[in-house]
């Protein structure tokens, strides 16, 4: 069985409906594909895997670059990080990752153990937050990833909350994949558990309040969950772990030792749940309805813009926009009424959008009130977990490559340590003479135009940039700028290096400033996308 995708997931009863966008399902099949893939496929290897033609699949991954969700790299298609803003409109409209990660950070830190967050997604849990211990044996999930219910210690939790339906569903997902084949994240079943024993752990769950994990997803690893409720219904909201290998805690260790401290703090999580402000209806929305037609008048037909529409239904919610009803999503977006309504009706097939009674777009009453429409956990499946640890480095790189290839000089990046600076990627020109570094030296931070940057003495900070003009090695000349993290905090920095006689001082703050800053600006709006809800490492 195939790797999880939302297409592959549809229902297999209904039939797609008549009004769905085909383009808007070609190109999630093509995301799924490649995520299935580690994020990197050719476009054959992609025609191959989806199964359609050529020149379909080169339009749907030229449309999904000009996005800024794949990255066309030499021959291969590469999944970018701006792809990451369809899950965090998912986590943002969730709530629950901005409101209870400090806890579940600072309780990792206290118990030096790891701490995760979950929600459900059908017969399965998803991770929404990650607080991970650096050792040498330690989890290995992402934020995204789809676990097994009955192979975990939130799932019997979940399944405690399961109408008879959701059980015949996840009794067919067993009897279709016995081995969690569609299941990448974990490791093949082992033989010998039965569904049976599931359901115990689940009416167990019910009554304990708890659930473990004693080594169901692989030897060694143990974890010990509890319910974390909404303070609106008392229903599961997301369920914490703390999660250990049996070098450290045997899984009754886990509920003997560390059971009640992981209550305790799933209580105060509650609260914060309670005494989180009301979402504010009226926060602006994001969208690129506008830009879709620009795009589609300059790419002609290699511009499938009701692909590009359909996704940016997605990034229509958010915070304060959990729930939209068509209405809204048409405002948001500022796409039609009926565009709208097509691409909903398409994610609803496909489980990424979630709806209320009534038919689609139409009034539930004589009041004139609408349903309302909510993202999935499905969401992530959307290349979430690849890109979940996105470094700066790798983000950086290809912008790097880019701007050498424009200034025909070398261009780098690197990071403070200590009074140092630290190469962390680099891009070189296509030169008989360029400059000679590699990822990995470093400098004195206050001989360089980098560290000069990173340092932010006056007149640095006033100019935005540093010139090193022949002070370092004669003949060499850099220019720097600041590389920002969402925050606004200066976590790099990049320079372009070149010998002198090729462009004097000026003619380095003429025509080399502006294409590094323009590259830099590129580097920020990809890590904040990247770094809104996980860390992004600096190596």
């Amino acid at each position: 069985m195939p790797a999880e995708t939302p297409l592959d997931d549809a229902p297999a009863g209904p039939a797609v409906p008549a009004e769905a966008v085909a383009p808007l399902m070609r190109g999630i099949t093509v995301l799924g594909r490649l995520t299935e893939a580690g994020g990197t496929l050719s476009p054959s290897g992609l025609e191959r895997a989806t199964g359609l033609a050529r020149a379909t699949v080169d339009r749907i991954t030229s449309t999904l670059a000009r996005m800024g969700y794949v990255r066309l790299d030499g021959r291969d298609v590469v999944l970018a990080p701006r792809l990451m803003e369809l899950g965090n409109a998912y986590l943002a409209a969730l709530r629950l990752p901005g409101l209870l990660a400090a806890p579940a950070d600072a309780l990792a830190d206290e118990l030096d153990e790891s701490v995760s967050l979950a929600v459900g997604d059908r017969d399965g849990i998803r991770f929404i937050h990650q607080a991970t211990r650096r050792r040498a044996m330690s989890l290995s999930f992402r934020i995204g990833d789809l676990l097994p219910a009955e192979r975990t210690a939130p799932g019997p939790l979940f399944a405690s909350e399961w109408t008879e339906e959701e059980w015949r569903g996840w009794r067919a997902r067993r009897a279709a994949d016995p081995d969690d084949r569609g299941f990448p994240a974990v490791p093949p079943r082992e033989p010998g558990d039965t569904d049976g024993e599931f359901e115990v752990r689940a009416a167990q769950a019910r009554s304990d309040g708890w659930a473990l994990d004693d080594e169901l997803i692989e030897p060694g690893l143990v974890a010990v969950s509890v319910p974390v409720r909404s303070p609106g219904t008392g229903r599961i909201a997301c369920v914490a772990s703390v999660v250990s290998h049996t070098s450290r805690h045997t899984a009754t260790d886990l509920r003997d030792t560390l059971l009640p401290r992981l209550r305790a703090a799933v209580a105060d999580m509650e609260r914060t749940l309670r005494d989180a402000p009301a979402a504010r209806a009226d926060a602006a929305p994001g969208g690129l309805a506008a830009w879709t037609g620009a795009s589609k008048q300059e790419l002609g037909r290699e511009f499938v813009e009701s692909l590009a529409r359909g996704l940016t239904v997605l990034t229509a919610f958010g915070e304060d926009r959990a729930a939209l009803t068509l209405t809204e999503v048409a405002k948001a977006t500022g796409l039609a009424r009926a565009t709208a309504r097509r691409a909903l009706i398409t994610y609803e097939y496909l489980g990424l959008v979630v709806a209320g009674a009534g038919p689609v777009g139409e009034a539930r009453s004589a009041g004139g009130s609408q349903r309302t429409f909510a993202l999935t956990p499905r969401v992530l499946s959307l290349g979430f977990p690849l890109l979940s640890r996105t470094s700066l480095p790798r983000i950086a790189g290809p912008h790097l490559a880019d701007l050498a290839a424009r200034v025909h000089e070398s261009a780098s990046l690197a990071v403070l340590s200590g009074d140092e600076i630290q190469y962390t990627a680099r891009a070189a020109a296509d030169r008989v003479m360029s400059v000679d570094i590699t990822v990995g030296t470093r400098l004195p931070a206050t001989a360089t135009s980098l560290g000069r940057v990173l340092l932010a003495d006056p007149q640095t900070a006033t100019r935005g940039y540093a010139l090193l003009d022949e002070e370092w090695e004669e003949g060499l000349r850099s220019i720097a700028v600041p590389v920002h993290d969402r925050t606004g905090r200066v976590v790099a920095a990049v320079n372009v290096a070149l010998h002198a006689a090729r462009r004097t001082a000026e003619e380095c703050v003429r025509d080399i400033l502006p294409e590094l800053r323009a590259t830099v600006e590129r580097i920020e709006g990809e890590v904040a996308v990247a770094g809104r809800f996980v860390r992004v490492p600096l190596y």
